[in-house]
């Protein structure tokens, strides 16, 4: 840090102010003219500036509540559930309980204070303290220590971050954009090739050896001498983040475990037809998984397991639909009796499946390079936060 920058606690140049939530049962509190927001909204900001907020509060909630006015040019603050979410008001506002306000004295510009407060969301995290969930208060906030140049020097440093920060944001725009293309490429290709009305059309069950659901009869389910053994237990969220193979699980049972379940083979197809709907994956290893799965092994005479796997994957959007309209979306095995599926001859699909498994590899490339810029672009914006108040500038 250059030597004549000076190093004063956050609360000798803010007024750090609380927020409160007003009696939700009371309607003469809610729904005035008072902007009011919370963590979980400052989660879905887009941009540094709040100028809007999904709830209001009247001047009744204001005054009989801990909520207070945050003028305009204000630091928003999330300071549980989670730490670090960072916003400037364009307008008066006020917060709940899981925010605070930063109230910047004249000699302290707003945005490098936003900044400096980017730089630092590890360090307030550090200072958080709960069980449940972490929260800052307000005595150590006011306690965390910001490096504090001169007003131009602020300034300066600002202009410098605010057209990094400006390139930066286009650069990740343009990677999210082409991670975003080369999925909808993909799943464009796969929608497709089961556009085709001459193939002839089949139920599930007519093109498997095994269709069913999935075991786990023991009561309760959290039973510890069901787990811990050698055969791999299949859950839905193994499922949602397979692509396309399964080839790792979180947990497995024991033989008491088994015994109250069923062993699919390797090359089983699963189905979630709850809480996650309509995700599936191929088995690489036999395994046991509850009735919120079913399984599917193809019968090879009449279906390949690849191509029925990308043609699920296809109609997904249709499956979840109709899962919908209860209070948890599932499906069940009904939902498959009367629901017909194209099938080619097997030599075809076989065919298919070459194409879209080049294509799905080629997507697979893609999304690293992009993700792999975005993990970039995440980095460039913390070693240039961290130069800026080191004076390296």
């Amino acid at each position: 840090m250059k030597t004549n920058w000076q190093i004063k606690k956050l609360g000798e140049v803010c007024e750090i102010v609380n927020g409160g939530t007003p009696k939700t049962g009371v309607l003469r509190y809610w729904d005035g003219n008072i902007l009011w927001i919370t963590p979980k909204d400052m989660g879905r900001l887009r941009k540094i500036y709040v100028e809007e907020t999904e709830r209001k509060i009247s001047k009744a909630g204001l005054e009989r509540s801990s909520a207070k006015i945050i003028p305009p040019n204000s630091i928003i603050l999330s300071t549980r559930a989670p730490i670090g979410h960072l916003a400037i008001n364009t307008k008066e506002i006020s917060t709940n309980q899981g925010c605070k306000g930063l109230i910047p004295n004249k000699n302290l510009d707003t945005k490098f204070l936003y900044y400096f407060l980017k730089d630092s969301v590890e360090l307030l995290n550090s200072l958080g303290s709960g069980t449940t969930f972490k929260e800052l208060s307000g005595t150590k906030l006011k306690e965390v220590e910001i490096p504090f140049p001169s007003a131009i020097e602020q300034k300066r440093i600002v202009k410098i971050l605010d057209e990094v920060f400006e390139g930066v944001e286009k650069a990740k725009e343009n990677a999210e954009k082409n991670l975003k293309n080369s999925r909808e490429l993909f799943e464009s290709y796969l929608q497709g090739v089961f556009e085709n009305s001459k193939w002839e059309k089949k139920t599930l069950e007519e093109v498997s050896l095994q269709f069913g659901r999935g075991k786990s009869k023991h009561r309760p389910r959290n039973d510890k001498k069901l787990y811990g053994g050698k055969y791999p237990f299949i859950q839905t969220g193994d499922i949602r983040n397979s692509g396309h193979f399964i080839v790792e699980y979180s947990q497995s049972y024991s033989e008491a475990g088994l015994a109250q379940s069923k062993l699919w083979p390797r090359g089983t197809i699963c189905i979630t037809i709850a809480a996650n709907i309509a995700e599936t994956g191929i088995l690489n290893f036999d395994a046991c998984f509850p009735d919120s799965v079913i399984g599917l092994v193809a019968n090879p005479k009449i279906a390949d397991t690849n191509f029925v796997e990308y043609l699920l994957q296809s109609f997904k959007a249709v499956l979840q639909a109709k899962g919908k309209g209860s209070a948890q979306a599932n499906i069940n095995m009904a939902t498959f009796e009367h629901e017909r599926f194209p099938f080619p001859s097997v030599s075809e699909q076989k065919t298919i499946v070459k194409k879209l498994d080049a294509l799905a590899e080629q997507t697979k490339k893609l999304e690293g390079i992009y993700g792999q810029k975005l993990a970039d672009i995440e980095e460039l914006k913390k070693s240039v936060l961290k130069k800026a108040f080191a004076g390296e500038l």
